[in-house]
């Protein structure tokens, strides 16, 4: 099939009013947006279909057609006829960019299907398709996020189990006594630790996720990628930073892709919400105590707090191998990492020096006891909590 690879997909989008929040039960229209940001988000789907084509697709992919739909029935469809993806606005409306990514991601497969293996006849969701899905990392089910591990998968019920006594230790964290709180933290990390290691010897293949945390931010600070880097590390997951978009204010950032198993999900992105609220809480009391007026030192002391804990937590890990519980990593969750994302590009940090501010932060890192709270923001500003 012949095909001109560099032609840009087209853009379709209907004619829009002032932009205004999106009333509750109500439809997503050109309207909730205004024509400005409706364009924008039409060429951010284009630029973000250019970029799946290349990585996901070796830009095999002809452009098409890339429109939004008023359609409260489908998150997304790819039309052969006429050769366009249609995306549901109130999906772009309601839902994180990162499962707009995914519903593009699935219709695009159709396309692969149709267009590059040209298997008209077979069914949208037969074995050509989910292999497809498969080799890239594409939920092959439905269109949209991979969020949580079938409950009939042969690990939900020993998932469920693990993280009810993790809960349960983490509460137990809460307690007045130092030694008791900081024995509780290190019992409930070395029960994660206990749990992937077993699984990772059973011949059972894992159901992997992916969670994206909070919302798209145009500058990174150095003491969230410090956090990250403690998830990537000692919580089972592997951590990216990847583009997003902020539709309603026609904005790109970056924002922080976790992925494993659902269990490790769950209890890298409570600690993601815990260490973020603890850190905030920690820098209001040092001002409060040194009298400090302004927050120009507030990112040194959060990176400062994020050293800290970071050290704890490779002391434990130490205390760990002694006991003879070493982690060696999940070779197939690196797998679906790089089928999510092949190209990856690492980046070194800078520091910015040992101020004492910094190091007052470390300081307190360091006497972080990791426990259970409630009603803490989470991903994408919903409430992270374990297991009730």
């Amino acid at each position: 099939m012949s095909s001109d690879r560099s032609a840009p997909p087209q853009a379709e989008s209907l004619p829009a009013a002032a932009g205004q929040d999106l009333p509750p039960g109500e439809p997503a229209t050109a309207a909730h947006l205004g024509a400005q940001l409706e364009a924008s988000l039409v060429r951010e789907l284009v630029h973000c279909w250019r970029n799946l084509n290349w990585n996901l697709f070796q830009d095999a992919l002809t452009a098409p057609v890339i429109k939004l739909s008023d359609t409260r029935s489908l998150l997304g469809r790819w039309n052969r006829q006429r050769r366009s993806i249609e995306i549901a606005r109130q999906l772009v409306l309601t839902a994180s960019w990162g499962e707009v990514v995914e519903v593009l991601k699935h219709e695009m497969a159709h396309q692969y299907v149709d267009e590059v293996m040209e298997l008209l006849d077979e069914s949208a969701h037969g074995p050509a398709f989910r292999q497809v899905c498969e080799r890239i990392g594409i939920d092959s089910a439905a269109a949209g996020a991979l969020s949580a591990a079938p409950n009939d998968h042969p690990h939900a019920e020993e998932r469920a189990r693990v993280l009810k006594r993790v809960a349960k230790l983490l509460a137990l964290a809460k307690s007045p006594n130092r030694h008791e709180a900081e024995t509780a933290a290190a019992v409930a990390q070395r029960l994660m630790l206990k749990h992937n290691i077993e699984l990772s010897q059973q011949p059972s293949r894992l159901h992997y996720a992916y969670r994206q945390i909070g919302l798209p931010k145009g500058r990174v600070q150095e003491s969230e990628h410090i956090l990250a880097a403690i998830l990537a590390a000692h919580f089972f997951v592997e951590a990216i930073w990847v583009p997003g978009y902020r539709p309603r204010d026609g904005k790109r950032g970056n924002v922080l892709e976790l992925c494993g198993t659902p269990a490790n999900l769950e209890m890298a992105g409570y600690v993601h919400a815990f260490l973020s609220g603890c850190a905030e809480r920690l820098w209001v009391e040092h001002k409060r105590q040194e009298g400090i007026v302004s927050n120009r030192e507030r990112r040194s002391y959060l990176a400062g707090v994020m050293e800290g804990f970071r050290e704890r937590l490779k002391a434990e890990k130490k205390r760990n191998r002694e006991r003879g519980l070493v982690w060696v990593g999940d070779a197939d969750l690196k797998h679906y990492h790089r089928r999510r994302h092949p190209h990856i590009r690492s980046v070194r940090l800078q520091g910015h020096g040992q101020s004492a501010t910094r190091q007052h932060g470390r300081e307190a890192g360091r006497r972080i006891v990791l426990h259970r709270g409630v009603g803490q923001a989470g991903t994408a500003g919903k409430a992270t909590r374990l297991l009730e």
